[in-house]
């Protein structure tokens, strides 16, 4: 009988080593989300800023206002330039459709003196100055408009200002670039910002990213594109699986983070593996997770 309860026992102690090699993971790390930092793009006043942390946002939501109130000023300014330009291209024409009737009277008295000179009753002197009015007023014309073209350069110029203008006050709505959570925000109603400073820290969560270490002798193992397991805490002393998706592996070896303390596992190398994992709302980032592969 005692060997039979000593033989039992041995066969315990085995079946429990064989489970516990199956639930140890194969890598461990933490969780990362990307996250996009969104910042003015334009200088002046904020007049709302209506998220505030932990709120979801959708690409395309306003984020912040900022006062547009300078820029509608320099607009109108520049609205009336292109007006008093575009006048001076108005008096122009005006110009010109005056020479172009003296050109015109000319001509008739050209045709004139042309039938004169065929009974002699005109000088040549007379059919030649004609002529030569004539030319003057033409060149005047072609004077004209090069002065034309020049005046279409100008509000040329100021229309740029414009678009530029009409940019900028786009740009002091700053909206989402991505759906996410509001993980930070840096700025409220009434501060005045300068183009560059952060606003809002947006954090996509739906697609985060597992960051592990694995060694040299694991390498052989996986490859990107595989899928895994992902395992977090359940706080129920268990744990919650989800699938994931290996999508980097780094080229380069690299000592273990920092978490390792022991003095041996410190000085040897390790890969670092990205793992996607769709995530269905449980997990956050900087979360701790292991990986089965």
């Amino acid at each position: 009988m005692k060997n039979i309860i000593v033989i039992t026992s041995a066969v315990i102690l085995l079946t429990t080593g064989c489970k516990n090699n199956r639930d140890v993971a194969d890598a461990y790390g933490n969780f990362e989300a990307t996250e996009v930092t969104v910042s003015a793009e334009t200088s002046g006043r904020i007049l709302s800023v209506p998220v505030s942390e932990g709120m979801k946002t959708s690409r395309g939501d306003v984020i912040a206002v900022i006062d547009t109130t300078l820029f509608h000023l320099q607009k109108g300014e520049i609205d009336a330039g292109i007006a008093g330009t575009l006048t001076r291209i108005s008096s122009i024409n005006a110009q010109n459709e005056i020479l172009a009737q003296q050109i015109e009277n000319l001509m008739v008295n050209i045709r004139r003196i042309e039938n004169m000179l065929k009974d002699d009753a005109a000088t040549q002197k007379q059919y030649d100055d004609l002529t030569g009015q004539v030319e003057v007023l033409r060149k005047q014309i072609a004077a004209n408009n090069t002065q034309k073209t020049s005046i279409q350069a100008e509000v040329a110029v100021l229309n740029a200002r414009k678009a530029t203008l009409l940019e900028q006050i786009i740009r002091c709505t700053v909206k989402s670039p991505i759906n996410g959570t509001i993980t930070g925000k840096f700025a409220e109603e009434g501060e005045l910002v300068t183009a560059g400073r952060p606003l809002v820290k947006i954090a996509d969560m739906s697609a985060i990213k597992l960051k592990v270490y694995v060694s040299g002798a694991q390498l052989g193992k996986i490859k990107t594109g595989q899928e895994c397991t992902v395992r977090i805490d359940d706080g129920k002393k268990g744990y919650a699986t989800l699938k994931g998706t290996i999508t980097n592996i780094a080229e380069k070896a690299e000592f273990t983070p920092k978490i390792i303390q022991t003095k041996e596992e410190r000085v040897a190398l390790v890969y670092a593996v990205t793992i996607d994992v769709t995530n269905d709302g449980t997990i956050k980032s900087g979360m701790p997770g292991e990986a089965i592969f």
